[in-house]
């Protein structure tokens, strides 16, 4: 079934003659579309016309040297036009703008610019490192531009915090951390006379405007990136686009284009292709000080509880041993486990307890037949980077994840991992 989508068609009616600094005005409109990514714009010379000043352009033999009508077309979505609107507004000084109503069928493979984040926060070159890390806990971001005399000259992710800086505690831990040790865990002494320069990542990966999700989703498997900037032609900061946006898109567009060769070639896999089989599990009386270990040695940050038949009975994730230490009102035994989740810390825990004293018994899985827009979409509704694939009986067959799927969506890996 065809499927028409609801659009607004810009027309802007011009004379051929009409200047903007210099250049064409009907040139410079095209150019603007074209630099803020708009879905396509089209330009048409008339044959003959007048305008407000009744004066008659015509195209006939003997009167070539008049300017003539002319005439630029733009069909977009309502929200974009309506975005683009004004920009044309302020550069038309005479002649007329019309919007229109209409339905379309694009078939056009979807670009970063309609999932991309447009509003994004910036640091300077100069910006203290304090500054840097309050600023993205505040916004409660991943990531930050680096701006400098209004160009982008770097960015600033979690991964520079914890690499570069020394940073105490990843950015996703601070909102468990009890708020009177959140300041210690989050700054430290080495972050003193830093500034953004010392610590970004430069020069920086940007993916264009115009360029597709499919491309960008291959561009951030390849170099194991979670979020980029996007640019204009000319270098301008229009967005950032993270891992999670790009894998928010597919999923949405699963749901009504899974007939259309708009949606990456990995998307007809499922569950069990993508899936970690190396999960690591714990029985429900194995000892808290073993379940830490088993977390701060996997990637996966989390440990499955299971019976003898690898049942599933829980999960118990970092913040879930850090929120039990917490509630026993511990802040020395909660600071020895933030050094250790940190690998701050490599002596073991004197921890007591067993993990199912811990774990919660509110287990995400999906079963290993689920197509990946499924799995997409429960990750994405739920705010989680990871599931559970389990069997009808509930036995463990392993954990898929945001990172994996996006490899499996660029064709990546191969299955069985």
């Amino acid at each position: 079934m065809v499927k028409l989508i609801d659009v607004k068609i810009l027309k802007i009616f011009v004379s051929e003659a009409v200047r903007h600094k210099g250049a064409p005005l009907y040139d410079v409109i095209v150019n603007e579309a074209r630099r803020r990514g708009m879905a396509g714009a089209s330009v048409s010379r008339g044959v003959m016309g007048f305008g407000a000043s009744n004066l008659l352009h015509t195209a006939k033999i003997l009167r070539l040297a008049e300017d003539l009508p002319v005439i630029v077309e733009i069909v977009d979505t309502p929200s974009r036009i309506a975005d683009f609107l004004p920009v044309v507004d302020a550069l038309v000084e005479e002649g007329s703008i019309v919007v229109q109503d209409g339905q379309a069928i694009f078939h056009l493979p979807m670009r970063i610019r309609d999932v991309m984040t447009e509003q994004v926060v910036t640091v300077g070159t100069q910006t203290p490192l304090d500054e840097v890390v309050e600023l993205l806990l505040r916004r409660e971001v991943k990531a930050v531009p680096v701006m400098e005399a209004g160009r982008l000259v770097g960015i600033i992710t979690g991964g520079d915090l914890l690499a570069r800086a020394r940073m105490p505690l990843r950015l996703d831990m601070h909102g468990h951390v009890p708020t009177d040790l959140r300041h210690k865990h989050s700054h430290c002494i080495e972050f003193e006379g830093l500034r953004a320069r010392d610590i970004m990542s430069a020069p920086v990966t940007t993916l264009n405007i115009t360029t597709t999700v499919t491309d960008a989703l291959k561009m951030m498997a390849a170099r194991n990136i979670k979020r980029l900037p996007v640019t204009s032609e000319d270098g301008t900061l229009m967005g950032i686009v993270s891992r999670t946006d790009v894998l928010a898109a597919i999923g949405r567009t699963s749901a009504v284009a899974a007939h259309l060769d708009v949606l990456p070639a990995g998307m007809h896999a499922c569950a069990r292709d993508v899936l970690y089989t190396n999960v690591p599990t714990a029985a429900p009386d194995a000892p808290l000080a073993g379940v830490l270990e088993q977390l701060v040695a996997s990637a996966l940050r989390r440990v499955v509880i299971v019976d003898a038949d690898k049942t599933i009975l829980g999960i118990i994730h970092d913040w879930d041993l850090l929120q039990c230490f917490v509630r026993q009102n511990s802040p020395t035994l909660v600071a020895r486990l933030l050094g250790i989740l940190t690998q701050r810390e490599t002596e073991p825990a004197a921890l007591e307890g067993i993990a199912e004293e811990v774990m919660s018994r509110e287990v995400l899985t999906v079963g290993p037949d689920a197509p990946l827009s499924e799995v997409i979409q429960i990750l994405m509704d739920k705010k989680v980077k990871r599931l559970v694939v389990a069997d009808q009986k509930g036995h463990l067959l392993g954990m898929v994840d945001r990172d994996v799927i996006l490899k499996a969506l660029a064709r990546q890996i191969s299955p069985a991992q």
